[in-house]
């Protein structure tokens, strides 16, 4: 079965997209620990980082990588923080946090935002993009 992010990939759930190639796809967690809070995934669906091909998994860390200085210009923080668990989905994912303070990357508090909100700050860190 699908993944939710195979499925969203797949354009049968939508998302909130920030950067896309031939191979992955970042797009803002609708459950995010901070405004900004980014998803960078590969579009082949591998369950575990580390199962990755080395050339594979060094592309999704340049492509996190532009997303991050992306989301850093777009969005008031201190730093971006990156954080690789992968127990919530099958899927190889790295997420990617506005942090201002380590509360921010506990995966405890919870933002709230409308799809307004979800919108101006994906168009914000899209406008930053450098792939």
């Amino acid at each position: 079965m699908a993944s939710i992010f195979t499925k969203i990939i797949n354009g049968e759930i939508p998302c909130y997209k920030i950067a896309e190639t031939d191979d992955f796809l970042a797009f803002l967690d609708i459950n995010p620990n901070a405004k900004g809070h980014t998803l960078c995934i590969p579009k082949k669906e591998v369950n575990k980082i580390f199962d990755l091909d080395v050339g594979t998994y060094t592309k999704l860390m340049n492509f996190s990588r532009s997303v991050a200085l992306a989301i850093e210009k777009a969005i008031d923080c201190k730093r971006v923080g990156m954080s690789v668990i992968g127990l919530e989905v099958p899927h190889v994912h790295v997420h990617l946090i506005p942090l201002n303070t380590m509360e921010d990357a506990r995966f405890i508090t919870k933002e709230e935002l409308t799809p307004e909100d979800f919108k101006n700050i994906a168009d914000s860190i899209t406008s930053h993009i450098i792939l």
